[in-house]
C-alpha cells in the first residue's frame, strides 16, 4: 500500500455523531481530502422470531447498520461536495431486499440502508459524489459467529450457485464502485447474491 500513499486506521464508535465528526476531521487533516467512504460495519443481532427479539438488540442492530451509515455520510458529504468528488459505497444485504425470517432486525436495517443509498444518490447526482450499494448474499466471515447453524444452512440453501460469496469477489465490486471508473451509476444497488436476488 505504501507505493500508493499512506495508510492509517482509527477506531471509531460509529453510532456516536461527535466521534464520527471528529474522525472525519482527522482524516481530512491527515490526508488533505476524503474521496471514498465504504460503510461496511454491521452486526446481525442473532436469530429469533420477530416477537421474541429483545427491543434493545433490535435498536442496536438498527443503530449500527443504518444510523451509523447515515452519520458517516452526513459527516463526509460536505467535504466531498467541497472537493467536487466523492464515492460512497454502502454494504447492504440481500436480506434487505427479501427479508430473512428470524432476522427481521437485520433485514429491516439493510432495507433502510438501501433506501438511504437511493435517496442520497439522487440528492448528490449532479455534484460529482456518487452513492451506491452492494447487496451481497452471505460470505463466510466473522459475522457467522453471530448466527445459528440452522440460519447459516438456510442462507446457503437459497443461493443458486450453491456456495457462499468470497470476500475478494465482494472487494472487487466495491473497489470498482469506489473508483473513478464508476462514473454513471448512483443510487444503485449491485447484486452479489449468487443468483438469489429476484430484483
Amino acid at each position: 500500500m505504501s507505493a500508493h500513499g499512506t495508510v492509517s486506521a482509527d477506531v471509531v464508535e460509529l453510532t456516536d455523531d461527535a466521534a464520527v465528526a471528529a474522525a472525519t476531521a482527522a482524516v481530512v487533516a491527515r490526508h488533505g481530502r476524503l474521496d471514498i467512504l465504504v460503510n461496511n460495519a454491521g452486526i446481525t443481532g442473532g436469530n429469533a422470531p420477530t416477537w421474541q427479539l429483545d427491543p434493545a438488540v433490535w435498536r442496536r442492530v438498527v443503530e449500527v447498520n443504518l444510523i451509523a451509515p447515515f452519520l458517516t455520510c452526513r459527516a463526509v458529504v460536505p467535504q466531498m461536495l467541497a472537493q467536487g468528488y466523492g464515492r460512497i459505497v454502502n454494504i447492504a444485504s440481500v436480506a434487505g431486499k427479501e427479508g430473512n425470517p428470524n432476522a427481521s432486525h437485520y433485514s429491516a436495517s439493510k432495507a433502510g440502508l438501501i433506501g438511504l443509498t437511493k435517496s442520497l444518490g439522487k440528492e448528490l447526482a449532479q455534484q460529482g459524489v456518487l452513492v451506491n450499494a452492494v447487496s451481497p448474499a452471505a460470505a463466510r466471515t466473522a459475522i457467522f459467529d453471530q448466527m445459528t447453524p440452522e440460519h447459516i444452512a438456510f442462507m446457503l440453501g437459497k443461493i443458486p450457485m450453491g456456495r457462499f460469496l468470497e470476500v475478494d469477489q465482494a472487494a472487487a465490486m466495491i473497489c470498482w464502485l469506489a473508483s473513478e471508473d464508476c462514473a454513471f451509476s448512483t443510487g444503485a444497488v449491485f447484486d452479489l447474491s449468487g443468483g438469489r436476488a429476484t430484483y
